[in-house]
């Protein structure tokens, strides 16, 4: 009997994973198959509308508050940072394609300039160009042009973890590939020296809608972006979020009141 028992939990712990975790539950993908359906997945995310709260962080100094925030492909974004007091736009920043406008109400200033990596820059400390802010807001974070690399399966968090290599510099790229749903879980990039340029983690992943009828999409409820050059560390939770709305493009201008000082000038 007790040599049953002991047979029997031999059996039941050969059953279970060990600390080096499993195999991979599908075929092992090549770099080009991973990267192909990111892009697959980028192509179908062309725009968004979404409420937010960010908190972050620029050098010494904190702001959180509730930001209003869209955009669609074809570098046009908007942002409308709201009081705490009453939902007022404390702050509106918008790029219509090829400029942008940005009005600092709680300040009393004004910005404009071509729409490009400092636009976002001037609200949120972070540079990134309106783009590449789309797709990171949407789950589905560039990739480093021309790269070629290698894909490893940690068998312990049952992520593939991508390496790219390419002229502009090095990415890494983390992904839950599993059930077929390729949930971008964190991405690096940095530039040809070694320093990061950008990273982005995200968690929580749930399903938003498509306004354009389509399937809904697998997006992270919580995304936090780092840019080490600026100093800059931003937590975005996101609230309601659509996928594929329709957006007037009249929705991405911001009119600069006449007579308003540029922010950081002197009187």
């Amino acid at each position: 009997m007790k040599l049953a028992l002991a047979g029997l939990a031999l059996g039941l712990l050969a059953g279970c994973p060990g600390p080096t975790g499993t195999a991979r539950p599908y075929p092992e993908p090549t770099v080009d198959n991973v990267l192909a359906k990111l892009a697959a997945q980028r192509a179908t995310r062309t725009s968004f509308t979404a409420s937010s709260k960010m908190d972050y962080w620029a050098r010494d100094q904190r702001v959180k508050g509730d930001v209003l925030v869209m955009g669609t492909a074809g570098k046009r974004v908007r942002f409308n940072a709201l009081s705490p007091a009453g939902g007022d736009v404390l702050a509106d920043m918008a790029c219509d394609g090829a400029s942008f406008a940005y009005v600092d109400k709680q300040n009393n200033c004004q910005l404009t300039g071509p729409c490009d990596r400092g636009s976002i820059g001037s609200l949120l400390s972070i540079e990134l160009e309106p783009d590449d802010f789309l797709a990171l807001a949407v789950g589905t974070p560039p990739v480093l042009a021309g790269a070629t690399g290698t894909t490893t399966w940690d068998a312990k968090a049952g992520y593939e973890r991508i390496k790219l290599t390419a002229a502009g510099g090095t990415q890494t790229i983390t992904v839950d590939a599993r059930s077929d749903r390729y949930d971008v879980i964190d991405s690096e990039l940095k530039d040809p020296s070694g320093k990061t340029v950008w990273s982005v983690q995200n968690t929580d992943f749930a399903d938003a809608p498509d306004a354009a009828g389509g399937a809904a999409h697998r997006l992270p409820t919580k995304t936090r972006f780092k840019s080490p050059r600026e100093g800059a560390d931003l937590v975005v939770e996101w609230g309601e979020r659509t996928i594929n709305p329709t957006i007037d493009p009249a929705k991405f201008t911001v009119e600069i009141p006449a007579g308003l000082p540029r922010c950081g000038s002197k009187p």
